[in-house]
């Protein structure tokens, strides 16, 4: 949980992600569409991402654990959390106010 944390807090938006899943890739191209320089992490791509995933899923309490979104070092959440954001209108607010968008 440290690690994940760690990360989380290491730039505006960090997403943790799997490379095999399209979920994954869908929510970080939103983020690259909308000029975000997201921290991307790969938890396939770690030798700790299992326990990390681990870590990511309690902290989600259900659901599938990646994707995961934290913005401005808070959980957000996963793909329907984002989706339901951005098509809301909330996602950029809430992407200004982390410094993630200077528009």
């Amino acid at each position: 949980m440290d690690r994940v944390m760690k990360l989380a807090s290491e730039r505006a938006v960090v997403i943790f992600t799997l490379s095999s899943c399209c979920m994954c890739h869908t929510v970080t191209r939103l983020f690259c569409d909308l000029g975000v320089n997201a921290l991307v992490h790969e938890l396939d791509q770690d030798p700790r991402g299992k326990e990390m995933e681990k870590a990511l899923l309690k902290l989600l309490g259900r659901g599938p654990p990646v994707p995961v979104v934290f913005i401005g070092g808070k959980l957000v959440g996963g793909t329907n959390k984002i989706m339901s954001l951005h098509l809301g209108g909330e996602l950029i607010p809430m992407l200004k106010n982390a410094g993630a968008l200077w528009l």
